[in-house]
């Protein structure tokens, strides 16, 4: 199994819609291209939150080919309507993972 994690530093002043945002719009729209089997949302705990919370969401995909297919085709515009959205109010990074146990 394939984990797709973004890790999140988010603005305060926007933290609470854009937590709403990513629960009823965003990551919907990952999971309905099929690319994904299932997803988490964590927040971080022991990290300096003054600036805001750090979260990360952890997307599974059953084949590297999944996740492949949803970078190739879908992530560029999902990232540019996250972009659009929240302009500079966020840093993100991402990495990829397999699970071995």
């Amino acid at each position: 199994m394939i984990v797709y994690n973004v890790t999140l530093k988010i603005n305060e002043s926007i933290h609470t819609d854009w937590l709403q945002w990513m629960k009823e719009k965003h990551i919907p729209e990952v999971m309905s291209k099929n690319c994904f089997t299932e997803y988490r949302i964590v927040r971080l705990l022991d990290i300096d939150d003054s600036e805001g919370p750090t979260y990360a969401v952890q997307y599974s995909a059953n084949t590297k080919e999944d996740y492949d297919r949803y970078i190739e085709v879908y992530s560029p515009a999902l990232r540019k309507n996250l972009i659009d959205k929240w302009g500079n109010n966020f840093i993100a990074f991402r990495s990829l993972m397999e699970v071995v146990n």
